[in-house]
């Protein structure tokens, strides 16, 4: 099994990532962490940790500052940054860093299983150990080059579906279009529109609510909802 810590200041955020790697396939969660201190001390409690993802934005230091703590302190795990921090500067800073992958918030699970997926086919590859020809090299790198995004239908915005399925995820209960169109900033039609989408994939259920009269209000909630 590959072992993951998630680090991310919200822990809402941190257990949906969580539970997001725990659903890929020789992946599982050594712990939480939602702040650098708590991040620098689990990479020195736990007994083993192959991969982290890091958020950028922490409440004492940044995300790219553990890193570099971790190397100055010999930590070998690899790393993902999982973060909405999207500026050019931080994205280069992060490769210089070493970190293996970018990952910009918000996504879907398929994003994140993407990036899962090619990096345990790097290691499936490293692990072989001995000396590699260009071709080798060559089929090193381009594990790491899988698809962020695949599956939505053609005129779907994979921002915009993971905006819609959020607002779901973290609502008390079943939502109008006008009002994850109000969460989300997107027209009522845009709403409607990707509400429709995850009722079909299975995603998110439909319910009615009936006023005194006229048609019933279609409403949404997340599948995994009770």
């Amino acid at each position: 099994m590959i072992e993951v810590l998630v680090v991310d200041d919200d822990t809402r955020v941190a257990r949906v990532n969580a539970a997001y790697v725990e659903k890929v396939p020789g992946f599982h969660v050594a712990g939480e962490a939602h702040s650098a201190a708590q991040a620098l001390l689990s990479l020195e409690a736990l007994p083993r940790l192959d991969l982290v993802l890091m958020d950028h934005y922490l409440p004492d230091r940044t995300g790219l500052a553990v890193v570099q703590e971790m190397r100055r302190r010999g930590h070998q795990a690899d790393v993902i940054m999982v973060t909405a921090a999207r500026d050019v500067s931080t994205v280069q800073a992060a490769m210089r860093h070493g970190a293996l992958q970018y990952l910009v918030k918000p996504f879907a699970f398929a994003g994140l299983r993407a990036k899962l997926e090619a990096y345990a086919e790097l290691r499936r590859t490293l692990d072989g150990g001995g000396e590699a020809e260009q071709a080798e090299v060559d089929r090193i790198f381009g594990a790491l080059s899988a698809p962020s995004e695949p599956g939505l239908p053609k005129g779907h915005s994979p921002t915009t579906a993971e905006l819609v399925r959020q607002s779901l995820m973290r609502a008390e209960g079943p939502l109008s279009a006008q009002e994850v169109a109000e969460r989300t900033g997107v027209s009522r039609q845009t709403a409607q529109r990707y509400l429709k989408l995850l009722e079909r994939t299975g995603r998110a259920r439909l319910t009615l609510r009936y006023g005194e009269a006229g048609r019933p209000e279609h409403r949404y909630v997340w599948a995994t909802r009770g």
